[in-house]
């Protein structure tokens, strides 16, 4: 007979029960209530333990991610930057944000502004990477650590395409808290955590998980690729700061704030950080240049390359490009929104050629171009080819024409239409008295560190106009 136990009730499946005695009545009584005691037993002992784990996992997590801030928010730094802006408008001349004015000419008028933002140490002898769009037009940069201890930091490298940039911090410190980057795969779902300076609030955490990988998208006509999505709250001041994992490893370097969704921001994945990064602090460090001037255009949801300037006496030349040329390929990749032009190219430089694919007037063409041409190529003269402008020594005519007294820099003698020159607010007569920091005694340092700061894709002009000086900086990421 097979009998199936219901609540407190026993019954038969194959015969009707007879009506039980008053003794069979206590029995069963008495079996209901060892049961229930039974199971209050089992409930305690399990239940209430499930619930107690649980409990103790939370707080064992919550515990990891507290530690993890702990030790990550002494490597973590603010980064205040001072800039020039131009204004237009009295709304913004009145923003609480700006501190100073500055008079560049009888109708032009630039703020001095102060921008904040956030930035990771990579190593113990003050190395800080940080956003380029934090630094871009920097004239000076300070970093402060969580114990307010504040230095300041000059540029080592940066990169407009991923939009990374790598500062030193002026000192003679080699023991700088700093974080250790892990080889680890990055989880859909994974807990992460943001430290960073939010509106200034120096410090600040957030958590949330991974909410994707390989995230691309456009932001103010900037092309951003291979991201990693989170939920983490980001804000401005953020920028630059650390994506952490709860076991202590960055992850990514906060970028973006997608601005039609709260809930949505992103930060660029650790091992394209690196890639660049590794770059940046080679010794010999070189820029492989075709010498196109090129931009990003889409047609029937295709992505193109167009070359809109051919630098005379580069390898492009010598290799048959034309302006209107189409690049569709680059050594076999085909040319997408996401895709890192300059990474493409640096990616060569282990090869001894590669090809470029493109197409003139409805037809294709393929070109094989020698990387060795390409390594061995520096525009000259830098000014006319690179610039749009030309640059002369503080001597003879140019000194008397434009009644210059200074006896060192780099004077601007004339600026070409349409030329970057002429998009940095140069004018004739401007006085470019440092590169990079590095000051400019003539021409020829006018070369030299116009070379290097092509090198590490980053220069930035110091100019005297009349008795003022301003700030200029040179933007080259369109420079294939």
């Amino acid at each position: 007979m097979r009998e199936i136990f219901s609540g407190c009730r026993v019954s038969s499946m194959m015969t009707k029960p007879a009506k039980p005695s008053s003794g069979q009545k206590a029995r069963v009584s008495r079996l209901c209530w060892s049961l229930s005691v039974f199971s209050l037993a089992v409930f305690c002992l399990f239940g209430s333990g499930t619930v107690l784990g649980q409990r103790q996992s939370q707080v064992q997590q919550d515990d990891r991610v507290a530690d993890v801030v702990e030790m990550a928010s002494r490597a973590i730094v603010n980064i205040k930057t001072e800039e020039f802006l131009k204004t237009e408008s009295e709304e913004k001349k009145s923003s609480p944000s700006l501190f100073k004015r500055y008079f560049s000419g009888e109708d032009e008028v630039e703020e001095l502004v102060e921008n904040i933002g956030s930035g990771v140490v990579l190593d113990p002898k003050g190395i800080v990477v940080t956003n380029e769009h934090l630094i871009a037009r920097a004239i000076n940069i300070r970093v402060k650590f969580m114990n307010g201890k504040e230095y300041e930091a000059y540029v080592l490298g940066s990169d407009p395409e991923y939009d990374i940039a790598l500062l030193k911090i002026v000192s003679d410190k080699a023991d700088f808290p700093h974080l250790t980057i892990r080889d680890r795969k990055v989880r859909v779902g994974e807990r992460a955590i943001v430290i960073g300076n939010p509106y200034g609030l120096s410090s600040s955490v957030s958590l949330g998980v991974v909410s994707a990988l390989g995230r691309n998208l456009r932001i103010d006509n900037k092309v951003y690729a291979n991201l990693i999505q989170t939920d983490a709250a980001i804000n401005p001041g953020n920028s630059g700061g650390a994506l952490l994992g709860v076991d202590g490893a960055p992850i990514g370097i906060v970028t973006a704030i997608y601005g039609e969704g709260k809930g949505i921001g992103f930060a660029i994945p650790m091992d394209d950080v690196m890639t660049i990064l590794s770059e940046f602090t080679e010794s010999k460090l070189t820029r492989p240049i075709l010498g196109l001037f090129i931009g990003r255009q889409k047609e029937d949801k295709k992505n193109y390359l167009l070359v809109e300037r051919v630098i005379p006496g580069s390898p492009a030349e010598k290799y048959g490009f034309n302006v209107g040329d189409r690049i569709t390929e680059i050594n076999r990749r085909v040319i997408r929104e996401s895709l890192k032009i300059q990474v493409a190219i640096r990616s060569v430089k282990s090869r001894s050629n590669f090809q470029v694919r493109l197409t003139r007037g409805g037809k294709k063409y393929t070109v094989n171009i020698e990387v060795a041409d390409m390594e061995e190529y520096a525009p000259q003269p830098i000014d006319k080819v690179l610039c749009g402008m030309k640059v002369s020594d503080i001597s003879g005519y140019p000194k008397l024409k434009y009644r210059l007294r200074d006896k060192d820099g780099a004077v601007v003698v004339k600026v070409l239409p349409g030329g970057i020159a002429m998009r940095s607010g140069l004018k004739k007569g401007d006085v470019i008295v440092r590169i990079n920091n590095n000051p400019v005694k003539n021409r020829k340092d006018f070369d030299t560190f116009m070379i290097e700061g092509l090198k590490r894709n980053y220069i930035l002009y110091q100019v005297k106009r009349d008795d003022g000086l301003f700030f200029a900086p040179v933007k080259l990421d369109t420079l294939l």
